[in-house]
């Protein structure tokens, strides 16, 4: 810890030295020089902050066009990858009985596995046909006990 201190003491007695030295062979053609160099600086400063603003909005509304014109490139394309590949937009669900919206989806890819799909959504509509089926009964039920008294 004694290290330390010493260290500190050494940084703080080097900076003050120095700084008297550096005022103490002021002469007047050197503060003049400092003075003109400092009154540059802030009198230039907020111009060279505007110049720099204005080159970068140049960039940015360059850049932004660029990107527009390719996205306006890019609509003009007819032909899409896909379709040179020979596949079609077509909805996962063929048969005509899709009732989510996010059933229907663009098709880009091979059609592995859509026939699994379609048994997986037919067994899961069976399945829910014979809960609700369940849930009928056991209502009817239920009102038949409060209904039939002896």
């Amino acid at each position: 810890m004694e290290g330390f201190g010493n260290f500190t003491a050494m940084i703080g007695n080097r900076f003050v030295t120095n700084l008297k030295g550096s005022f103490a062979d002021m002469t007047p053609e050197k503060f003049i020089r400092i003075v003109i160099i400092v009154g540059t600086y802030m009198l230039m400063r907020p111009y060279l902050i505007k110049l720099g603003g204005k080159r970068q909005l140049k960039r940015y509304e360059e850049e932004a066009a660029r990107a527009e014109a390719e996205a306006k490139a890019r609509a003009k394309v007819k032909i899409t990858p896909n379709d040179l590949r020979g596949l079609t937009k077509s909805p996962y669900d063929s048969d005509g009985e899709s009732e989510d919206e996010d059933d229907i989806e663009e098709f880009t890819g091979p059609r592995w596995g859509e026939r699994k799909k379609k048994q997986q959504k037919k067994l899961i509509k069976q399945l829910e046909k014979r809960l609700q089926e369940t849930k009928e009964e056991q209502e009817d039920k239920d009102i038949e006990e409060f209904l039939i008294k002896e």
